[in-house]
């Protein structure tokens, strides 16, 4: 089982968002969280705003891809928190 995900951190007066891929959310949230994850994500306090469940790695990498490049869709979701 493989998750896409969205998190997001407040920097400031505006909200800032990463989107990645994992098949461990919990522990992929934690490693953010402390500053063990992506390099852009380092030095800030993340949450968890959206995530979804594919069941082949290659489905979700793609998915991934498309909603990084959905800034739209990112702001949408982003919003709803």
């Amino acid at each position: 089982m493989y998750f896409v995900y969205l998190i997001v951190s407040k920097d400031k007066n505006r909200t800032i968002s990463y989107v990645g891929y994992t098949n461990n959310i919990k522990k992929r949230l934690s490693l953010h969280n402390n500053s063990k994850g992506a390099k852009f994500t380092k030095g800030r306090t993340w949450k968890l705003a959206y995530y979804k469940k594919y069941d082949k790695k290659n489905i979700a990498m793609k998915e991934e891809y498309r909603l990084k490049k959905n800034y739209k869709l990112r702001n949408e979701l982003k919003r709803k928190l």
